[in-house]
This record gives structure tokens, sequence and C-alpha cells, in this order.
């Protein structure tokens, strides 16, 4: 959970999905007696709203829960749930330990990616951004140069989706649905002009986000796939 102090980025995590249990319980009693926090999640609510409502729901087949618990029974040879339950148990375990292994090797490459960009004379105008699930899972550093209005996207730890492309977006009220930037998929740093067409103030406002699409990208001119990053600029060097 980050620091309660950043109401702003508190907000963001609540909405995006990425506090554990006991850190969304936290803040939704909070929320009913801090106007301001309750005020940014529901201006979060409000950005990341049209991301959500291209997504088609989809519901489970009536019989998904049968097979969960017929393939539970029979699992590794089990004869009774308990069985079962603690082959499931070993797995969650050490499912759990290389996800905490991959989020220490992300953390680390953003600190030094980090280092890195911010030891660079801070160019007047300029703005950046991490793209992120979590404090713990940067994907994406992304620059823009508000006087020219070009954006550059360095990946940090993304990690590579067979069949699938990232594909990164504009939100912002003034847009109406979410606008495409284009692709960003494999590594190498990638300049790309699409922002000529939106005026600063609008960028420096805006969230980026990122989807996960089709291999090549949503052809429907809208999210098709899930938000799996999301971030709001800041002025370069803060």
């Amino acid at each position: 959970m980050i620091n309660g102090d950043d109401i702003d980025g508190l907000a963001a995590e609540y909405v995006l999905g990425t506090l554990d249990q006991s850190e969304r319980a936290t803040v939704t009693a909070r929320r009913q007696r801090e106007p301001a926090l309750e005020a940014a999640i529901i201006a979060w609510e409000r950005r990341l709203a049209p991301l959500a409502d291209a997504v088609v729901p989809v519901e489970p087949s009536p019989d998904a829960l049968a097979k969960i618990e017929s393939r539970l029974r029979t699992r590794d040879g089990a004869t009774d749930n308990g069985a079962s339950v603690i082959q499931l148990k070993k797995r969650v375990n050490a499912w759990r330990a290389a996800a905490m292994l991959s989020s220490a090797v992300a953390a680390s490459l953003a600190i030094f990616v980090g280092v890195r960009e911010f030891q660079r004379p801070s160019t007047p105008g300029n703005l950046v951004a991490v793209l992120q699930k979590d404090a713990a899972s940067p994907a994406f550093l992304v620059t823009v140069n508000v006087e020219n209005r070009v954006m550059t996207v360095r990946p940090v730890a993304a990690p590579a989706e067979p069949g699938k492309s990232y594909e990164l977006w504009i939100v912002h009220d003034s847009l109406g649905a979410p606008k495409s930037l284009g692709l960003i998929d494999g590594p190498g740093v990638k300049v790309k002009p699409q922002l000529a067409a939106y005026k600063p103030d609008v960028i420096e406002s805006a969230t980026f986000a990122v989807s996960l699409e089709p291999e090549g990208g949503s052809t429907t001119g809208a999210p098709t796939g899930p938000v799996v990053f999301a971030g709001k600029v800041i002025p370069e060097g803060k």
C-alpha cells in the first residue's frame, strides 16, 4: 500500500483494484469520513469508466463450479477434498513465492531505470509517468515533451504475452472514449508523435493506460482487453 498521505495515488490504486483485501477494506472505511479521498476515488472512477465499459462481460458456464470441484477431487490422484486442498495449497505457495521474486526483480529494475532517467538534466516542459499495476510492478516509463507533444516510451518490466499486444491509450473527460496512442510491443525505446492532436492541458491531466489486446492491437478503435497498467504524468525531476 502506498503512503496514506498520497490521496490521489491511493485513490488510483483503489479504483484499479491493486490493493489487497485488508488495504481495500481500510480505504473503504476511510472514504466514508474523508471527503478528499472520496472525491479522488470518484474522479478516478470517472476517468477510467470508459475503459471498463469497453470490456465485454463474460458469464461463467452453469457447470463451472461443478467442474472445479470435480477437478479438485481427482487432481493428482487425490480421493478426497482434504488431499486436494493440500495439493492446491502447495501450488499456491509456489506461485506466491515466484510472484514475490518477480516483483522484487521488477522493483529493482524500476529503481535502476528511474535513477538513470531522473539523473539526467530536466528539460523544461517534460513530463514523466510510470505505467504500472502496483508499486512493485512497473511496466513502462513514459516521457512527454509538452512543447512538441512527442512521447517516448521505455519498457521497464512488462512481461511478454504470446499472441497478445500491449496498446497505449490516453484517457480524459474531454475526449469521451479512450484514444489509442499505438502499440508498445517489443523491447527498445519507442518515440511516438501521436500526442500532436491533443492540447497541453489535456496531456498534463490525462491518464495513460495500457490494455492487453489481440496481436496487432484493437480493431474497434476502443480497448477490448483488460487494462493492465496505468499512470499519470508529473513534471520530470519531481
